[in-house]
């Protein structure tokens, strides 16, 4: 059986959570001594464009540009699993890791009813 490959960056419903989520997910990636140096002067190179004051197109455009490419091209060039461990220790409990697939064998289907007495 084939193994396709996931994407590590999701799409996800709320954009700024999503943004939120991705700058912990990078400050993690950052500390962590098993991401490659070389990797981790993507989101540093990015910043340090943010902050000169050179310009390429329009100013706040490009930034912003060069900033998003930066840093998703730094969590998609890390080790997958990696990424994945601080994904999950990111998540809010009772929700499963974003990427990882529910196994079926897992999934409990049951019937309840409600014993509502306030009427």
């Amino acid at each position: 059986m084939s193994k396709k490959r996931r994407l590590v960056s999701e799409p996800q419903g709320d954009l700024f959570a999503a943004f939120g989520q991705n700058i912990r997910l990078i400050f993690r990636l950052m500390a962590d001594a098993r991401v490659s140096p070389l990797l981790k002067l993507l989101p540093a190179a990015s910043l340090l464009y943010l902050l000169s004051p050179l310009d390429v197109a329009i100013p706040l455009l490009d930034d912003a540009l060069i900033l998003w490419v930066g840093n998703s091209l730094f969590i998609e060039l890390c080790p997958p699993g990696i990424v994945q461990e601080h994904r999950a220790a990111l998540e809010p409990a009772g929700k499963p890791p974003q990427g990882e697939a529910i196994d079926e064998a897992e999934i409990i289907e049951a019937e309840y009813t409600t014993n509502d007495k306030a009427h």
